[in-house]
């Protein structure tokens, strides 16, 4: 049982190809906190916080290497270690050499099919679900491929790089059919990058309505009122003027100080809203910021 329990944890959270977990030797698991090694069974205040590390055998792309796991392999592991029976060496059939293989049992090897065959038909009996999905067959690279998307998409995610190395791949293009991004990153991203809210305000407007009623503002006189907060704007379209910066010499400008500009916000002819309006520069002075989106109009 304790076989496999580990055998079935180590595919879940290892991100190993089936071979690999097929060839891991004993003793393939350490603990360390701070780069200090600490026994499995340490009582020590430290070995609660400690990393889990496991060392990978040479595989299909690369040599061997070690990477940090969940500290749950590394227990399942050791269970299974304590129990594990005295078995003669193999012949690692990658390397030649003679090793002691972690997941052995009656001096016979788990093959590299074993959770193809065995584990996951039943895992998927047991919790009464379909070994097919709309992928297709649930196989033993699923579970890397899964891993290897959910590190990709974590809140504080894995470089592509970093993904790589965990994963064993000789170069980042393998690495990029499973670093693929899901939409909820997507999604968090964009609304991270603030694109609207830094591109998009909105102004207080004054229009004129004597003028428009008149016929006044179509010969030319002015009858919208953009309020920058030190003056008005009367430019129809204001939100695409690149010299916000530079209005006082601007014949469409009048200072608030001016007598014009004092009679503008009391008249009672006038009505007020608010227009969105994207910011031709990062600091671009609009009066007000609100709700790109929102538009009112009242009464002055």
């Amino acid at each position: 049982m304790e076989l496999v329990r580990a055998v079935t944890v180590t595919w879940l959270f290892s991100g190993l190809r089936s071979d690999e977990i097929a060839r891991l030797r004993v003793g393939c698991i350490r603990w360390q906190h701070d780069g200090t090694g600490i026994a499995a069974d340490s009582q020590q205040v430290l070995a609660r916080d400690a990393v889990c590390l496991l060392d990978v055998p040479p595989h299909k792309t690369g040599t061997a290497f070690t990477k940090p796991v969940d500290p749950i392999l590394g227990q399942a592991i050791e269970a299974w270690q304590a129990l594990r029976p005295e078995q003669p060496k193999r012949t690692d059939r990658r390397t030649g050499e003679q090793v002691d293989n972690l997941f052995s049992l009656r001096a016979r090897a788990v093959p590299p099919s074993y959770i193809n065959a065995t584990i996951i038909p039943m895992l998927c009996r047991k919790a009464g679900v379909p070994a097919t999905d709309v992928r297709g067959n649930i196989t033993s690279h699923r579970a890397r491929s899964t891993i290897a998307s959910q590190l990709y998409n974590a809140k504080e995610p894995m470089t592509l790089f970093e993904l790589q190395a965990w994963l064993g791949h000789r170069s980042p293009q393998s690495t990029q059919s499973y670093a693929k991004i899901s939409p909820n990153t997507l999604t968090r991203a964009y609304n991270d990058a603030g694109y609207f809210a830094r591109n998009v305000r909105t102004i207080e407007v004054l229009l004129d309505r004597d003028a428009v009623t008149s016929g006044a503002a179509a010969s030319g006189e002015p009858w919208q009122y953009y309020d920058l907060g030190h003056g008005y704007c009367t430019y129809t379209f204001f939100e695409q003027c690149p010299h916000r910066m530079a209005c006082a010499r601007c014949d469409f400008y009048t200072p608030k100080t001016a007598s014009k500009g004092q009679l503008l916000g009391p008249r009672t002819t006038f009505s007020a809203c608010w227009r969105a309006s994207r910011s031709a520069t990062p600091n671009a002075p609009l009066s007000t910021m609100a709700n790109p989106r929102s538009t009112s109009c009242w009464n002055g």
